[in-house]
């Protein structure tokens, strides 16, 4: 990144030099507010530039320089900070991949004016990308939208797939990988054929069960062969990559208090991780739960499939660690190297049907013959199931910075979110995941939000929504009611009026006054910024219309 301390001239010669003109792959944009052009007139906002570069090969955009000379302007952020922002991006441009997504910011030392560069990476193989629902594709300095020619080229790319877990190891043998691996992998094939052919697989010498079960190719010894059953010592054949599982136990201070590491055969590692981790029961207190008093906080599904599926879809070239962080009586979070191939974690959940591909196909196969993951997909869809099931928070994945961080809660974080499953049990699983995201105040894309709002699930203006009265009255929960009261707040004219108020009572008033008048009575879903910004707004409009006045220390009414 440039130095932040460049003055103007600097910086405008600096993004000179870096993107020299413009073209499809770099385009150079004013947008003075991101708050009216992030997301805005389709065709002309950030979202849309976004998604015609990436259709294309990638590259840049420039925000806050003038178009055609490159002059800098500045852009207003607002309270749009870069990496939100890119998580923004990944909601609202649908197929963008996240890998090489970037935003640098620049703000000159001078005239601190605000620069944002965008970096954007090319599509994935026959996968446009996606704005307001729609393709684009630059022509000049416009955005139209994409051809049918420029579509059928991308639809036809070919899917050159390097599968980094097929690659033969010469030098390994047989005798590079664990009896009792191979074992225990041959009891699990049987599985897959529920008994009717126990006797035929146990007559097949362990390189025909290896040969069939896809864990050698031809008899030689694939790094997916090391990876599910190489003995320890033979892990130097994956070198420069590794294939370790770090475990820590941490306390509620998220203080290690534990840790141990496990390396290969992941086949037998799996079962070790899962003996260790501390399924202490977990006893109810939500009012109306069909489940006992109390349960063990994950099931056995729950705690493979995640740490199954960091196996599958390491990015193993990467040379990271596998990590499993276990935070006592609390929850589970599981960490692996690369970025989440599938579109999304939503597409993944409502669409009950495998992904197409796969960063580890061979590995992916290989797991799939002996029982680590599911046999026909929807392994991640089956932890929400099951979480919901139980009345807990929907599973959280961060899929940033080239990495999947999966946490499974093993408690109810949010008893109102619990009531609110347990009264309205026709929820579709695609509605509780977006519901979730709201009770969590975790954005959602404007789609989703007119998704909600049609089956009359939420009200608001966006992006400050809360859960409709329809969610609410079913569940004969006080606190929610009351909640949703104070969520559909009062109108600019009511605070305005308690300001007026205040000011006339005791003659003037400081900032912090008023703020301490007006906090309780706004919406729980403003953050703490928000909050200070509507007084901000409201303060203005009562200036301008000549009602108050500021005298550099306190507001007073104006005579």
């Amino acid at each position: 990144m440039a130095n932040n301390h460049m003055i103007e001239q600097e910086l405008k010669l600096y993004l000179k030099d870096r993107f020299p003109q413009e073209n499809e792959a770099c385009d150079w944009k004013e947008f003075k507010c991101l708050k009216h052009f992030f997301n805005g007139k389709e065709g002309d906002d950030v979202i849309s530039y976004v998604a015609a570069i990436s259709s294309m090969n990638g590259g840049h955009l420039v925000i806050g320089v003038e178009d055609h000379t490159l002059n800098i302007v500045g852009t207003d952020t607002y309270n749009y900070d870069a990496q939100t922002s890119t998580l923004r991006l990944v909601r609202e441009c649908s197929n963008l991949p996240t890998e090489g997504l970037k935003i640098e910011e620049f703000v000159t030392s001078d005239t601190n004016k605000k620069v944002w560069v965008i970096n954007i990476p090319k599509h994935m193989p026959r996968l446009p990308v996606y704005a307001h629902k729609k393709l684009w594709q630059r022509v000049e300095d416009s955005l139209v939208s994409m051809s049918k020619s420029r579509l059928e080229m991308i639809l036809n790319e070919p899917l050159i797939v390097d599968d980094w877990s097929a690659q033969v190891i010469p030098d390994a043998t047989i005798d590079d990988l664990d009896p009792k691996a191979i074992k225990v992998a041959r009891e699990k094939y049987k599985e897959l054929f529920n008994g009717s052919r126990d006797a035929e697989i146990d007559s097949w010498s362990d390189e025909v069960f290896l040969n069939k079960a896809k864990l050698t190719r031809k008899s030689a010894i694939t790094r997916t062969s090391i990876i599910l059953l190489g003995k320890s010592e033979s892990d130097h054949f994956l070198n420069p990559a590794i294939c370790k599982i770090r475990w820590f136990l941490r306390d509620e201070s998220d203080i290690n208090k534990d840790f141990r590491v496990f390396t290969i055969p992941m086949i037998l590692a799996i079962d070790e991780i899962g003996r260790l981790i501390r399924n202490t029961t977990y006893t109810y207190t939500v009012s109306g739960s069909m489940f006992p008093e109390s349960m063990s906080r994950y099931d056995t599904f729950t705690l493979r499939e995640p740490l199954n599926n960091a196996i599958a879809h390491q990015d193993y070239a990467k040379g990271c660690h596998i990590d499993v962080i276990e935070y006592e009586d609390e929850k589970l979070c599981f960490r692996n190297a690369g970025h989440f191939i599938p579109e999304s974690i939503e597409s993944v959940v409502t669409n009950d049907f495998p992904e197409a591909h796969y960063r580890n196909p061979s590995l992916v196969e290989a797991m799939r013959n002996v029982k680590m993951v599911e046999t026909e997909g929807g392994g991640i869809r089956k932890l929400f199931v099951e979480q919901r099931r139980r009345f807990f928070p929907m599973p959280d994945y961060d899929i940033s910075d080239n990495k999947v961080i999966c946490t499974i809660e093993g408690r109810v974080l949010d008893e109102n979110f619990a009531n609110i499953l347990i009264s309205n049990s026709m929820l579709t699983l695609g509605d509780i995941m977006l519901l979730d995201s709201i009770q969590k105040r975790t954005p959602i894309s404007h789609d989703a939000a007119n998704y909600l709002r049609k089956k009359g699930l939420i009200e608001g203006r966006y992006p400050n929504l809360y859960l409709s009265s329809k969610i609410i009255a079913p569940t004969k929960h006080v606190g929610l009611k009351t909640s949703y009261i104070k969520n559909r707040s009062f109108d600019d004219d009511y605070f305005k009026k308690l300001i007026i108020d205040y000011i006339k009572e005791f003659d003037r008033a400081e900032r912090g006054d008023l703020y301490a008048l007006i906090e309780n009575k706004l919406p729980e879903y403003l953050t703490d910024r928000q909050r200070y910004d509507k007084l901000t707004t409201l303060l203005s409009a009562l200036k301008r219309k000549n009602i108050i006045k500021y005298n550099g220390k306190v507001w007073l009414l104006v005579k």
